[in-house]
Parts: structure tokens; sequence; C-alpha cells
């Protein structure tokens, strides 16, 4: 089976999530409303609620949500097989990530934008909604952390993206001022942000930005890692149009141009070129590396990001829900931003198992569990298009590292602001007014002192990274969880929810007690991370079984009307 027919089956079983489930979603089991005025209306603010054009709140949720995790998860998991991998990207993205996706989102909007650690305070209660911040607060410091030095290193290995990535802070703030102040009309505006973001590649790849050994007494590394804390502190402070939201829009349309340019080297590749693009990967494969782990469970939490993410429950609930013009436009914000990762995914997987030029060659990339990522993408899809479109080699790679660093950017900047409404949240908690400034720079400390906790190179960024894909499939679980609470209390069908609820828990356990096992191996233990997944496990416990009592009581309780929301507390605004 070819690249190419890979491909389209898995467009194919996308657009019909999209075209078909998403509307059954919309109109029979959240029954989006366009009379309903959502929280951007009734609490505006001009900084966090703002109405937004549903193009432009798209792309802010799905680049937030993207970042490199729908890259790294897929070019990872391929170790195990393309078909396993496939199969969980294309269905996991129509039957979980959709759902869940819009879900949060609608759950969030009906609720005066509230996030899902405080609905999870309402719909399942208070105790469970304590220790429901513990998982958000460690996911959102991971992907922080974590992000900082993704972006640090491909940075330093891909020069060419520096330029390119750093400009597109401009490009976006004069696409905000166009929109927001000057009101131009937002088709010319975007054509014009592109291309130049497009030229700021162009110019990238002619003139590469290589640090020197030693810069202002720092490391490449260490300059990299305090820049981008110091720009996401910032970031996260501002008021959402100014930068939020058209970086974000820009980088979705640019990335829609490089899916297409990388499907489109596919076809062309499958037609034209003498070198097509065979698939180099193994369907299912059968001679592992050693210390590989099992795929089941591991397969469905090291593919997050592209087939169901908790983090994008965050998100939907914490800045895009405020951003919503019309109920129904979540359904194209949240359920198409779920098809977006998918596709970047679907792109992923193409790149890694049909951009390399012979088996011994994937092999050689796929030596270890966790060898290949992002750089494994950059180099198949650099070769695919170049073989399909006759892009030269080295300007594809640039285009596709600047893919990746501009979605871990925004991923990262989104996250700080998200930590931010966590902070506030737990000092609620502790009956402590926290502030925005002041929140933000307890936010940039701990992600600085994770980071550097194990040197000045950010090798501290990735110490918890480990308990990231457990954590965030089981936060998705638990998201998963309000939402069938909130239908059963409303006298709907929840089957949606719990199908994808029961499944996507069941494994993120299993694989949390997997690692559990593994981090107390006698001959290299990591107690820390044994304590961390430790702590993980009872909250994601307490609180399913929070959830289930929840479920119950709503069963037996009259169905809610829609109206019957809660009133937002002045504590709760900011979360």
């Amino acid at each position: 089976m070819g690249s190419l027919i890979l491909m389209i089956i898995g467009l194919g079983v996308m657009a019909a999530g999209y075209f078909v489930y998403s509307k059954y979603l919309a109109r029979k089991v959240y029954q989006l409303n366009d009379d309903f005025v959502t929280p951007a209306h009734e609490l505006s603010d001009g900084v966090d609620y703002v109405p937004t054009n549903k193009y432009i709140l798209w792309g802010h949720h799905f680049t937030s949500v993207a970042g490199a995790a729908p890259i790294v998860g897929p070019a990872i998991a391929v170790i195990w097989g393309w078909l396993p991998a496939l199969l969980w990207v294309t269905l996991g993205t129509v039957f979980f990530a959709g759902m869940h996706d819009l879900g949060t989102l609608w759950a969030s909007t009906r609720n005066k934008g509230r996030s899902i650690g405080a609905l999870s305070a309402r719909y399942i209660g208070k105790r469970g909604a304590n220790l429901f911040l513990v998982v958000i607060f460690l996911v959102l410091l991971m992907v922080v952390a974590a992000f900082a030095v993704v972006i640090k290193n491909l940075l330093i290995s891909t020069p060419g993206a520096v330029i390119p990535v750093w400009g597109a802070i401009i490009v976006a703030l004069l696409v905000g001022v166009a929109v927001y102040r000057l009101r131009w009309h937002l088709v010319p505006v975007t054509v014009v942000g592109v291309v130049a973001l497009y030229a700021l590649i162009l110019i990238g790849d002619k003139f590469p930005v290589v640090l020197p050994e030693s810069i202002l007494g720092m490391t490449p590394a260490t300059f990299w890692i305090l820049a981008l804390f110091i720009y996401g502190a910032i970031a996260s402070l501002l008021p959402v149009w100014v930068l939020l939201q058209p970086r974000d829009y820009i980088n979705g349309v640019q990335l829609f141009v490089g899916l297409i340019l990388l499907f489109g080297s596919v076809l062309l590749a499958t037609l034209f070129s003498a070198t097509p693009p065979n698939i180099v990967a193994p369907m299912i494969n059968m001679n592992l590396p050693e210390g590989t782990p099992n795929m089941i469970p591991l397969l469905f939490v090291t593919i997050a990001c592209g087939a169901i993410s908790g983090f994008h429950g965050m998100v939907a609930s914490g800045t895009t829900s405020k951003q919503l013009d019309k109920e129904t436009d979540a359904r194209f914000v949240g359920y198409f931003g779920a098809v977006g990762e998918g596709l970047l995914s679907l792109g992923t997987i193409l790149a890694v198992i049909g951009g390399f030029k012979s088996v011994a060659e994937w092999n050689e990339i796929y030596s270890s569990f966790g060898s290949a990522g992002v750089n494994a993408f950059v180099q198949g899809g650099a070769t695919l298009m170049q073989n399909g479109i006759g892009l030269p080699e080295s300007l594809s790679a640039t285009l596709l590292a600047t893919m990746a660093v501009l979605f871990a950017a925004t991923t990262m900047d989104t996250g700080m602001r998200l930590l931010r409404f966590v902070v506030q949240e737990a000092g609620e908690v502790f009956k402590l007014k926290i502030g925005k400034i002041s929140a933000t720079l307890i936010v940039v400390a701990l992600g600085l002192g994770l980071t550097f906790s194990q040197g000045l190179g950010g090798e501290g960024g990735l110490r918890i990274w480990p308990l990231f894909g457990t954590t965030n499939q089981l936060m998705a679980s638990l998201s998963l969880s309000i939402i069938a609470v909130i239908l059963i209390r409303k006298g709907r069908n929840p089957i949606t929810a719990l199908v994808p609820l029961v499944i996507i828990f069941g494994m993120a356990f299993w694989a949390a007690l997997v690692q559990l096992g593994s981090f107390a191996n006698p001959s290299d233990p990591d107690w820390m991370l044994f304590a961390l997944d430790v702590i993980i496990i009872g909250a994601s416990v307490w609180v399913a079984i929070e959830a289930i009592i929840a479920m119950r009581k709503a069963r037996d309780s009259e169905p809610e009307a829609d109206g019957a929301d809660a009133a937002l507390t002045s504590s709760q605004k900011h979360v």
C-alpha cells in the first residue's frame, strides 16, 4: 500500500468526521444555539473576554493545542508500525478528540467561560476539583518547560528558522492592529501576513543565525531558553487581540499551506517522480529494538495530540471559550481544530514512513524507542517535498522546522497564560489574592526552575516529561467525565462521551501503572518520578470515583435546563 492511498484514506475519514459526525454532535448532543449569549459578549473586557471572528479563533485554538506534540508523538509511535499509528490518529481524531474539544468548549461557554478545573468543582465536587487542579498544574508545567527545550533545540539545530520564528511576532502584531484597530478586511490581511511569513522563511534560509559560543556570558541554549520565557511572560499578559489571536491565526493558515505542500508532494511524487515515496516502514513492526515498551497501552499515550489530549480541554475552557462570538462557532473552532491537528499527525506519519530512501535508513532512525521525533519529521518531509514539488531540501527543512517551532511557541505562551490562571485559582483556594503580574512571575520562576534544575542547558525541562503522556490522557478522561455529567444533568444521551472516557481512562491508567513499575526499577530507580506518578494516579482515581458518584446523582435528578448554569462569582472570572 503506497503513501498516496494512506493519505486518501486518512483525509477521507477526517472529512467524514467533520461533515457528518460533528454535525450530529452539534445538533443532537450539544444542541448549539445562536441565541445563547456567549461569555465573550456577556463579560467582554477587551483583555481575555473578546468576541472573535471564528476563523481567527480557530487559528488561536488550533495552533495553541497543536505545538510539537502531534509531530513528536506519531513520529515516535511509528516504531510499532504505521498501521496502529494511522488507525489511532484517524479514528481518535474523529471519535475522541473532536468530541472532547467541542465538548469542553461548549461546557465552558455554557458556564461563563470557566476553566475545566472550575467546572469540576461545580459538576464533580470541591474535593475532586482540588485534586484535579494538581493534575492540571503538572500538565501545564510540563508543557511550558519541555516546549522551551524543544524550541531551543530546533533554533540551534536549524538556524535558518531563527529569523522567521522571531519575525513572525512582528507580523502578528501588525495583523492584530490591521484587523482590530484599522478594521481592514480579513482576507487581504491574511494574504499579506502569510506572504510576509513565507518571505521570512526564504530570508531565514539564506541568512541562518548561529549564535556564538558565548552571548552575554551565556551559552546559546541558556540564552534561547531565557528569551523564550521572557517572550512567553509578556505574551501571556497582553490582551489576546494584540498578539495571541493574530499570531495563532497566521500560524494556523501557514500550517495549512505547509500541509498542502506536504500532501501535494506525496501526490505529485507518486504520479510523476522517478523516486515515488515508497513506504519503508513496516505495517506492524515485529522486530522492535531492545527496550521498546509494549504497544498496548503505550500507543494511546505516546500519540496524544493528534488523537485526543487533555491539554486541549484546558485551552478550550481556558482561553478559547472566552473569545467565542457565537455558540454555533464552537463546531468549527473546536471540532475542526481537532481535525487540523489530526491532519498534522497524518502528515507526520506520511513523512516518517515514506520520506526515507531505504529500510536500512529508516531502521537507523528508529534504532531505539524515542530516537525519532521532530528531526525525523523534518528530514522525511524535506525529502518528500524535494521529490514531489522540487523544493530544495534545505529550504524544505527550514520551512518544516519553522512550522514546528511556531506551533511549539504558540503552545508555550498559551500554556503560560493558562498556568497563570491556575496559580490565581490556587490562590483563591488558599484565600490569597494573586494578581496577573505576580502570578506570571510565579509561573516564570517555576518554569525556569524546572528547566534549569539539571543544568543551564535546559536538561531539566524534560525531567518530568516522561509523565506527560499518561497525565495528559488521564486529564482528557477527567474532562470527558465532566462532559458526561453535564449531558446527564441535561437529560441527554452521554454515550458519545462515555465510550471515549472508558477507553482512554483505561489505557492511560494502565500506562501509568506500567510507568510506575519502570520508575521503581531496582537497577535504575527514579524516585521523584515515582512519587509524582503515585500522586497523579491517586488524584485521578479519586476524581474518577467522584465523577461516578456525580453521574449517578445526575441520572436520578430532574433534567437541568440550559439556563440553569451557575452565576459567575468575582473570584471565578479569571479562571
